[in-house]
């Protein structure tokens, strides 16, 4: 899969631009009107007829099968949507309307990354609602879901707890039944909206019972700045299918890769003894299985979706959060997140699961911490486990931290995976607190 870096970086005006260039080109007074973040699951709710009493999600399921005769046969049949039709604005009002802050808040004072990746989860699915919007009739026949959170840039602006946040988004590329959505991030500073996130992730449509894929609206391309962004989509696509290719659970390292674990094999042996079994650390060194953390959830029907799953942006955030708590136990003090890795979501999570986390650092450097996280469900019913997620965040931490070693070859394989993701990133982060977030 391909790196989603979530890099400490300036947002070139450039990138920004198509979004205010949508916002002011549109007709439609729905979307130049910025929502509130708590219309963003209300108004989900009314396009797929969700209910918010958990006790009516078998009979409004019921009423879905209904609208099977709205999706389309072929994306010929569909009207093409410009990127304006999709462009909407959401308000996090978390400095005009204080009470909303407890929910975001840390105890340093700072916004919890792990809620925003809940929000952008489920505006991500509002925009692609907005493209595939059908007039005639009331609710949408589409089940759209999340497929993979693939880009992540922060700008090198703070959080605060105590002022407004806005987003904003638009799709961005589309396939026949996925699309690429761009949303951004502003925090109010002196008056004034400055950026602070870029974020692309990738959605897929499926049918009203979420069985099968379907069918959505193409995408019309009205100026070369949207045809640029179209190609920008083109090429993350054959992007993660090159990284996924060259995975370490298809190919086998790379010479480079496998004198390194060699030299790292030697230089834990014991000088004391002749032999390939008695392993020692090196100074400032800790075995990569001593750095393990793990968590378990009930899913509750509260944390579920519009198609009462269990919520993505819940996943995330719960496997965000142990990441964390895995790299502060690790270094020492407080780590600063500085990427995160390609989000797929390969399984839904049932109502009632049993969610295992499983977490450790798998590769350091200096002050850097990468830790990966798999998740992983279980029924109640058959107790057989499954992958839903694998996590990879890169952490920064106030000090240098020691090394981690592998002991067996599977973990020399996290090891290397680690560091491929480590490597990706585009340049070092300097370490500036005001530049960074927490969990």
């Amino acid at each position: 899969m391909r790196r989603a870096a979530l890099r400490l970086c300036t947002l070139s005006k450039g990138l920004l631009a198509p979004s205010r260039g949508l916002a002011q080109g549109s007709q439609n007074p729905e979307k130049q009107r910025v929502f509130h973040i708590h219309e963003v699951r209300d108004k989900l709710r009314e396009i797929v007829g969700a209910s918010t009493n958990w006790r009516d999600h078998v009979k409004a399921m019921e009423e879905r099968k209904l609208l099977h005769s709205f999706l389309a046969a072929s994306q010929k049949g569909l009207p093409p949507r410009r990127m304006k039709d999709s462009y909407i604005e959401v308000l996090l009002p978390l400095g005009s309307q204080p009470e909303l802050r407890e929910k975001y808040l840390t105890v340093q004072n700072t916004v919890r990354f792990g809620r925003i990746l809940e929000d952008l989860d489920s505006l991500g699915v509002l925009i692609c609602y907005m493209h595939n919007k059908i007039h005639s009739a009331k609710m949408s026949p589409l089940s759209i879901v999340t497929a993979l959170v693939d880009r992540i840039d922060m700008c090198k602006k703070s959080l605060s707890p105590e002022q407004d946040i806005k987003f904003s988004g638009h799709v961005s590329w589309v396939g026949k039944t996925s699309m690429e959505v761009k949303m951004h991030m502003f925090q109010l500073h002196d008056n004034e909206f400055s950026p602070v996130l870029d974020a692309t992730f990738v959605m897929v449509a499926r049918d009203s019972e979420n069985k099968g894929p379907a069918f959505v609206n193409p995408l019309t391309l009205e100026s070369p700045e949207e045809e640029e962004i179209f190609r920008q989509g083109e090429l993350n696509k054959g992007t993660r299918v090159a990284f996924s290719s060259m995975s370490l659970l298809k190919m086998a390292p790379t010479a480079e890769e496998r004198t390194a674990i060699h030299e790292m094999f030697l230089n834990t042996l014991d000088p004391k003894t002749v032999s390939f079994r008695s392993r020692v650390l090196p100074p400032n060194a800790v075995w990569m299985e001593n750095s393990k953390l793990k968590s378990l959830d009930i899913c509750h029907p509260q944390e579920r979706n519009i198609f009462n799953r269990i919520f993505g942006g819940f996943l995330m955030r719960k496997a965000y959060e142990l990441g964390w708590a895995t790299a502060c136990n690790f270094g020492g003090s407080r780590p600063f997140i500085v990427a995160v890795d390609d989000i797929m979501f390969q399984k839904p999570v049932e109502v009632g699961s049993l969610l295992f986390l499983s977490s450790q650092v798998c590769f350091t450097q200096g002050n850097y911490i990468q830790v990966r996280v798999h998740s992983e469900v279980a029924s109640l019913q058959d107790k057989e486990h499954m992958t839903t997620n694998v996590f990879h965040f890169t952490f920064m931490s106030e000090k240098e931290v020691p090394l981690v070693f592998p002991r067996t070859y599977g973990e020399s394989m996290l090891y290397l995976d680690g560091q491929r993701h480590f490597s990706s990133m585009s340049a070092p982060v300097t370490l500036k607190k005001d530049h960074l977030i927490e969990p």
